[in-house]
């Protein structure tokens, strides 16, 4: 495919991708490959060609939907450049995959700012009033327990917005794979050659983290749930070490799947079914304290 008529392609693919965010429940899955597009353009194309290709599709977009296109699109393009650079100077694949988590994160750190400064809006108050007025409406039409009260209410406010931390970077992590996947695939095909990540039965975490993990759940039991950094900290360190070891537990079942030669959708849907049941976790931080793949290797 020449640079032309694959730039075009992708060009197209954005505007659409764009176009899609007015269409309710489509602009959840446009969201997660907004980046794909704009990785494929910079890593592609000189950086001129990328800048007059970007201004073409926002001012499109936005004379269709409005200004909200191209806002959400200076949302997604920085670290998409960030990650479009790494992979054009041929950078590790987990350095790519760090840089675009850790840009993410940034925008999202400072779009939440931004509204605190500009708008003087909390998102995270607002979040913390709907919950309230959902939870009230549900009380007035006798849908919770009669024994629910302000304080529950209050708890359940307070769980949710301390746990913000972690659903971002889980957000942040699910984006940046799936674009840094994504746009390996088809810029490989435009001979580009990008490294890869290691193989999923590769995965190993290193066996710190499980003294980690310990560490942080005893401190979480003994810590009395509040407002200080520590208590906040080891609400959201918690779930992402699980988060961490329910990947290493699909990485263990993919090692199996090679050394048995099972057939890739076995361990597929093993992963699908390990991402559904939380506690299945518990087989990756096994993994990565014992050596319990010895017993699985061919001989």
């Amino acid at each position: 495919m020449n640079t032309g008529k694959h730039s075009l392609i992708w060009s197209a693919v954005l505007l659409l991708l764009m176009l899609s965010m007015a269409v309710p429940l489509l602009n959840v899955i446009s969201i997660m490959l907004m980046m794909v597009p704009y990785v494929v353009l910079y890593a592609s194309l000189s950086r001129r060609s990328f800048a007059v290709h970007i201004a073409i599709v926002w001012v499109i977009s936005s004379l269709l939907i409005g200004w909200f296109a191209p806002l959400m699109g200076l949302f997604f393009i920085v670290p998409s450049i960030i990650m479009g650079h790494l992979i054009v100077k041929q950078s590790p694949p987990g350095r790519v995959l760090v840089s675009g988590i850790l840009s993410l994160l940034g925008i999202m750190l400072l779009e939440l700012l931004l509204f605190n400064l500009i708008f003087d809006l909390s998102l995270i108050g607002e979040m913390g009033n709907q919950i309230r007025e959902m939870t009230n409406s549900l009380q007035s039409d006798g849908l919770l327990p009669a024994e629910w009260s302000a304080d529950l209410t209050d708890s359940l406010v307070k769980m949710v917005t301390q746990s913000i931390p972690v659903v971002i970077i889980t957000i942040s992590f699910v984006y940046a794979a799936v674009t840094q996947y994504i746009s390996r695939v088809v810029l490989n095909r435009l001979d580009m050659r990008v490294p890869s990540m290691p193989k999923a039965y590769d995965w190993k975490l290193p066996r710190i983290m499980v003294f980690y993990y310990l560490v942080a759940l005893v401190l979480s039991m003994i810590i009395e749930s509040d407002d200080s950094f520590l208590s906040v900290a080891l609400l959201n360190l918690v779930p992402l070490l699980k988060l961490a070891f329910t990947i290493q537990t699909i990485g263990f079942f993919y090692f199996i799947a090679q050394q048995r030669s099972w057939s890739k959708v076995v361990p597929f849907i093993i992963a699908v079914v390990v991402l559904m049941l939380p506690p299945l976790s518990l087989i990756g931080l096994l993994d990565t304290a014992f050596p319990i793949r010895k017993a699985f290797e061919k001989r």
